[in-house]
Order: structure tokens, then sequence, then C-alpha cells
């Protein structure tokens, strides 16, 4: 019988043949971020937009982002892109719960026009957490967006317990069939 771990590794290197043979880049997508303390690291992510796509600076992606690959809206709509982010939890630079990391310039952006900011990273970056289980995920056009996504990033630093860690883990895959998420 094929174990878990071979279903793993293979599951992984049919995303990345997907990923090569759509478009032309790396299979993998990898950015600075701030993690715990502000400590800089390296996400792993695959490779959902055009190699070239961040030319400008990191950008937020958008609903329809031209930028996005084929493969890549399948992947960004199931979350497979995060995959690899379990690397970084056993590199220890990550949770698999916490405030999601927001690329550097991103934080540049929104350290000074929101209030406390920076508070999230008083505990590492998760993979999921209590502001996507929550609405709070995807496309922040407006200040308002993204000061939610922090209030609920601060609220989760705030009333950490490990059930609520666990409620954020069991509730994390039922974000990917409700369209209000």
């Amino acid at each position: 019988t094929i174990g878990p771990r071979l279903v793993g590794v293979l599951l992984l290197l049919a995303i990345a043949l997907a990923i090569k043979l759509d478009s032309n880049g790396p299979v993998l997508f990898l950015q600075r971020r701030y993690g715990f303390n502000q400590e800089p690291f390296r996400i792993f992510k695959f490779r959902s937009m055009r190699s070239d796509a961040e030319r400008n600076g990191a950008q937020w992606a958008q609903k329809n982002d031209a930028r996005v690959t084929r493969i890549g809206r399948i992947m960004r709509l199931t979350r497979i892109d995060e995959l690899p982010q379990l690397f970084n939890v056993l590199q220890g630079s990550m949770s698999l719960v916490g405030p999601r990391p927001h690329a550097i310039e991103h934080n540049d952006y929104y350290t000074d026009k929101i209030n406390a900011y920076m508070a999230r990273h008083r505990i590492k970056p998760g993979i999921t957490g209590l502001a996507q289980i929550s609405g709070s995920r995807g496309e922040t056009e407006t200040l308002e967006k993204m000061q939610r996504r922090v209030e609920l990033d601060l609220a989760y630093i705030n009333n950490w317990s490990l059930w609520l860690d666990i409620k954020i883990l069991l509730k994390t895959p039922l974000t990917l069939f409700d369209k209000n998420i």
C-alpha cells in the first residue's frame, strides 16, 4: 500500500510539475517577511503568479488579478499554494496558527497608518489564523479591512489558548467552501 508520506511527496511533485508546465519560472515563490519580534525570514509558497509579478515591488493580489497563472487560480482557490509553509513551520520561523505574515513593504506601509500594527509580531506568524477564519483574508483594498485583520490578530494574541488553536485549525478547511470568507 502507498503510505501517507509517499502520497504527500507525490502530491507536492504533481503540483510542482503542474506549475512548471503552466508557466515559466521557479516552482517556489520566496519572499522576505517579518516573523517573531520582527525577525526577517523567507516564506515558502508554491508560485501562483507569473515570475515577474513583483518586478515593481510587492503588491496585494486582487480579484481576477492578471498576474495569477491558470494553475495559480486553482491553487489559490484551494489554498494549496500555502503547503510549502509547512517547511517554515519545521524550520521554526512560522507556526500552524498565528497572524499571517505580510510582505515587508506592506508592513512598512501600514505601520504608521494602523495603531499597534507591528504588535502582530509578538508571536510567530501562522499559516492560518483567527483573521482568516473570520472573513478577513484575501483582498485588503481599504484601510478599514486591514484594520479589522489587525484587530483579529491582536485578539488572537491576547486570548491565545491551545483550545483556540484547535478551533482555528478545525475551522480552516471549512473556510474553503464558505463564499463569505
